[in-house]
């Protein structure tokens, strides 16, 4: 079932309302609250509620002003009060990651459990072909256009011939992301830095990385493993940036292990 929130303006997906206890989705870059599809199933019959909002600016949420990663945190804190929702296992993807990290650091009483999949407390490419790729991609979405960007990311995010439905379906959420807000969420991305405060991070945490991600590296995933104390990791074999999607089944299990244990 698809809501919108009357205080934060937030749009939101929320299944199964009577699920307990709530489960927090958050997307990455350009995506949208239904990319947690292949989630849903396995977390409601597992008695979860999950609940997947459209962060500010992308899917049918308005960008409301000045777009920051600390802001979209506040935002989600307040949906959750307003659906009645005290605390949350939070589930971040890419993107989502980095304000699944932030919400943990400013609103750790509402965490249950956290799950970083494909993300980072800071972004530092490890190869010349990811700093071209990432200055590939801010040269487009300020010259050209989102579109232009989003067949780029996409192609890169799902490059097999198989993966056509999910890529197309990717470069259409980009596309019709509000074009402000996706560029000052690219401008948060590089400059997010949380390294130094992952020590605060008390509660138990996943870091889900796909093997094959060419976005984000492994060494920079492996930071949040080393620094959060109690975190462990777990390999999605076969699996790229959207490891939620490329391989929702063994991403699935592994999540829903993670928060039954």
């Amino acid at each position: 079932m698809i809501f919108a929130s009357d205080m934060t303006n937030l749009f939101y997906l929320d299944p199964d309302p009577k699920g307990q206890p709530a489960v927090l989705l958050l997307h990455g870059l350009g995506a949208d609250g239904s990319s947690w599809q292949m989630q849903f199933p396995a977390l409601i019959e597992a008695g979860f509620r999950p609940v997947a909002p459209d962060t500010p600016g992308f899917g049918r949420s308005p960008s409301l002003g000045k777009w920051s990663i600390h802001k979209a945190a506040s935002q989600l804190s307040n949906l959750l009060d307003e659906i009645g929702v005290i605390s949350v296992h939070v589930v971040g993807l890419s993107l989502g990651g980095t304000i699944a990290l932030q919400f943990a650091l400013d609103y750790p009483e509402r965490v249950r459990k956290l799950v970083l999949a494909n993300t980072f407390a800071h972004l530092r490419p490890e190869k010349w072909n990811q700093w071209i790729y990432f200055l590939q991609r801010l040269v487009l979405v300020h010259t050209i256009g989102l579109e232009a960007q989003a067949k780029v990311v996409a192609q890169r995010i799902f490059p097999l011939p198989e993966q056509e439905l999910p890529r197309l379906a990717l470069v259409g959420s980009i596309s019709n992301a509000n074009p402000q807000a996706y560029r000052a969420a690219m401008r948060s991305l590089a400059t997010f830095n949380v390294v130094s405060r992952l020590a605060e991070i008390r509660k138990p945490t996943l870091v889900m990385t796909g093997e094959r991600d060419t976005t984000v590296s492994h060494k920079n995933q492996r930071v949040l493993v080393d620094q959060i104390a109690g975190a462990r990791q777990v390999m999605i074999p076969r699996a790229g940036h959207a490891a939620s999607v490329d391989n929702y089944e063994v991403f699935n299990r592994a999540l829903i292990e993670f928060l039954l244990d």
